[in-house]
């Protein structure tokens, strides 16, 4: 057990650093936006969507209908329908846990459970889960955190909500450091950019995970073959 969880802290250390910043960021612009310390737990335990819930608040604030939030939280959200499903197979002997870990498959989770295998010969499934869970914490933590300290400090919370595009790019850049094969992330970054050239800001999201999925599929063969050379 001891190991277990060494193992488990010393992996989501990273995801830690940002989650409690971003969730710090998340929790201040909520108390800032009226939504005090209960709307920011539950919030991060029950949406668990870091852009999300930062988006959230806008269209909270703003008075959004249902079809919009739902619509937009489609678009936000969009990229896990297809980085889920390579964990199908990995997450199919989870058991009862097996609900959690599909409601808590973040992109920094993704990150460190996506190759199917866990560190230092301990069981994938406890290793997920773990990492699931403590990741979940980080985020819950900070968030709490963060609307606890929007009311104890008055400033302007202008560019806080960029804390979260910066851990993408941060993300981005491990795994591009972290393995040969970059055919995959060149062609999420060339489609996105395209298809921003051609739908726009507001609408480029989902047909570029449309794109890219697409390829990935017509590609996988090649892709995987590129990558074992």
């Amino acid at each position: 057990m001891k190991k277990y969880m060494k193992t488990i802290l010393v992996k989501t250390a990273p995801v830690m650093a940002g989650y409690l910043v971003l969730g710090l960021g998340f929790g201040i612009i909520s108390e800032k936006n009226g939504y005090g310390i209960g709307w920011a737990f539950a919030m991060s335990v029950f949406i668990y969507a870091g852009s999300m819930q930062y988006v959230a608040i806008s269209l909270l604030s703003g008075g959004a209908s249902v079809m919009t939030a739902a619509l937009t939280a489609l678009m936000v959200n969009a990229r896990h329908l297809f980085y889920g499903i390579s964990m199908i197979t990995p997450y199919e002997k989870a058991g009862r846990k097996k609900p959690y870990l599909i409601f808590a498959l973040t992109d920094e989770t993704y990150s460190l459970v996506c190759t199917g295998e866990s560190p230092d010969g301990l069981d994938f499934q406890k290793y997920s889960f773990g990492v699931s869970l403590c990741n979940h914490i980080y985020w819950i933590t900070g968030s709490v955190l963060g609307a606890w300290v929007g009311t104890l400090i008055p400033f302007d919370t202008k560019g806080v909500d960029f804390a979260m595009t910066a851990l993408f790019l941060t993300v981005f850049v491990e795994q591009w450091k972290s393995t040969k094969n970059h055919i995959p992330a060149l062609i999420g970054v060339g489609c996105s950019v395209i298809c921003l050239l051609v739908f726009g800001s507001e609408s480029f999201l989902i047909p570029a995970m449309i794109t890219i999925g697409t390829l990935l599929c017509l590609g996988r063969k090649t892709i995987e073959r590129k990558g074992n050379v």
